[in-house]
């Protein structure tokens, strides 16, 4: 799962498809699918969200849609 990778961490994503239709919707519009690389940039305390690096730009996630999303780590 997304969420449980750790700062400075690459990974593939292999499954978005247990995300909220909105989200997944969303994440497809920034150019966020199943077979993106992303880098893990941060990760905020306290259950915050996660921040992504995908294509060139950064995109924080919900620590909810994080742990619906399934990665391959590198």
């Amino acid at each position: 799962m997304l969420s449980q990778l750790k700062i400075g961490d690459k990974a593939k994503i292999t499954d978005i498809t247990s995300t909220e239709k909105l989200v997944r919707r969303r994440l497809l519009d920034l150019g966020i699918s199943e077979g993106s690389e992303i880098c893990i940039k941060c990760v905020m305390p306290f259950g915050g969200p996660v921040m992504i690096e995908s294509c060139g730009q950064c995109v924080g996630i919900r620590r909810r849609e994080a742990n619906c999303i399934e990665v391959e780590k590198f």
